[in-house]
């Protein structure tokens, strides 16, 4: 007889929460959802999913409870509760009302330091229960279409149990090290694209002020070495200039302060790493923050004299 799915807590259901949910309903597991926006909770109902009232009431009873939030202030809140991390007053939060032996993934993309400090309050809990960080990357398409690249930070047997879960939602899933790794290879991962972005936005300017046909250029760019995931998901934006939020500015914002300040703890030098995060910065600055993060874009014309 085959054991049965374990039943999950879903805490944040937007551009990539929702869909990576949906993909774990769709693999057979039983999942309740909790979010603030209501139209994500009726989606969720949509899609076969319970939702909760509360993060108390999502997590009660769960096997396993999976956060997927902006940023840091936001983990801390639903890990520890309205009062903070002892949880003695208010609602508390997933530490407190999770059942003993729970497995927590958190799916957030924060800084490092946040990730080995969740998992060292979880351990002081007394209730067994276990945490792993697992950002992901690959955007909404790769929540969408269920091929996220997940890199875990954590102990070996929690990786190990949450493999099947996390197969569900990327196709690359690799335990990175113990707590705290998986956000640090996350760190280098938005580093990598943003530098990425920022040099296919460059090209594009330089190809379209020298006259060449800039469906073409990018067609054989991205046969050669010049090719990247960057240049495969992003060339329709590039094109259309379609800036319809994957990942917003105002996030990979928010992942270049976790790498520069994370570099900065360890002592590595990010020199095309600090420029890039000065240009998002000054895009945030410029009102594209809620733009996708193909809008780099709109800053390489800007500085080039061309209107966006």
């Amino acid at each position: 007889m085959p054991t049965p799915s374990p039943t999950v807590a879903w805490i944040g259901l937007g551009i990539m929460g929702s869909p990576m949910a949906e993909n774990l309903i769709k693999a057979g597991y039983d999942v309740t959802g909790y979010t603030l926006e209501p139209d994500k909770l009726d989606r969720l109902a949509a899609a076969g999913g319970t939702p909760a009232a509360s993060v108390a009431q999502a997590v009660r009873g769960a096997d396993v409870v999976v956060t997927m939030l902006p940023a840091d202030p936001h983990v801390e809140a639903v890990a520890y509760g309205k009062s903070g991390k002892d949880g003695n007053d208010g609602e508390g939060g997933v530490l407190a009302h999770a059942r003993p032996g729970a497995l927590i993934l958190d799916m957030s993309t924060v800084s490092p330091r946040t990730s080995v400090a969740l998992a060292e309050a979880a351990a002081a809990t007394g209730k067994g229960l276990r945490v792993l960080d697992a950002p992901v990357s690959g955007g909404e398409a790769g929540a969408v279409e269920g091929v996220l690249s997940i890199m875990v930070g954590g102990e070996r047997a929690d990786f190990d149990a949450a493999k099947p879960l996390l197969h569900a939602l990327g196709t690359t899933v690799v335990r990175c090290g113990p707590h705290g790794a998986g956000q640090t290879v996350k760190a280098a991962n938005q580093l990598i694209v943003a530098v990425n972005i920022q040099a296919c936005a460059e090209a594009v300017v330089f190809l379209e002020k020298s006259g060449v046909d800039l469906t073409a250029a990018l067609e054989v760019l991205a046969g050669g070495l010049a090719g990247s995931a960057v240049l495969s998901r992003k060339r329709h934006n590039f094109l259309a200039r379609d800036y319809t939020p994957g990942f917003r500015i105002d996030l990979h914002h928010k992942d270049m302060g976790i790498v520069t300040g994370a570099a900065r703890a360890v002592g590595a030098a990010l020199p095309a790493g600090d420029l890039v995060a000065g240009l998002v910065a000054a895009a945030r600055e410029q009102g594209d923050g809620a733009l996708d993060h193909s809008a780099l874009l709109r800053g390489v014309e800007r500085l080039s004299g061309v209107a966006s």
